[in-house]
């Protein structure tokens, strides 16, 4: 595991599950970063370029199933933001009381985390069976802006 910089403050800091996160929304939580100074992590099982920032660093872990995702929920603290798609990993985020948010702007909530565990498990069991269940919709620009104004209510909270 390598850290490619150190974070610039304590306090709220956004965590990212960046392997499968979209650039674009990279790039968003990017200019987040610099405008708000707040702490912005990308982990992933991979090397990622990331923009020179105090406010910006990257966690490379080694691979294998969930280990990014351990590594987000062993670093997330109370009121830390967590951008990721894994229903799993936000249902543990809100368990530490930070708060989950997917690329598409949709908060995770204790309210509709088990709906959407429950949705998971199902689509995963068809997927086993051999149906065929296709993949996510295509990311649009009101995805972004969405994701967007998710995090400019975060951030005016923080």
């Amino acid at each position: 595991m390598s850290d490619t910089t150190t974070p610039a403050e304590v306090g709220p800091q956004i965590w990212v599950d960046a392997d499968a996160c979209p650039g674009v929304i990279k790039d968003i939580l990017f200019r987040a970063a610099e405008r708000a100074k707040v702490p912005v992590t990308l982990v992933a099982n991979q090397w990622l370029r990331t923009p020179p920032s105090r406010f910006i660093r990257s966690i490379q872990v080694s691979g294998g199933l969930d280990v990014a995702d351990s590594e987000i929920v062993a670093r997330v603290q109370r009121g830390d933001l967590v951008v990721t798609q894994d229903i799993p990993l936000a249902a543990l985020v809100l368990e530490k009381g930070g708060i989950a948010l997917n690329p598409r702007g949709e908060l995770y909530t204790p309210d509709n985390m088990a709906e959407r565990l429950s949705m998971r498990n199902f689509m995963d069991e068809l997927r086993g069976s051999g149906v065929q269940t296709g993949g996510p919709a295509a990311f649009h620009a009101r995805d972004c802006q969405a994701f967007a104004n998710q995090l400019d209510r975060w951030l005016a909270r923080r």
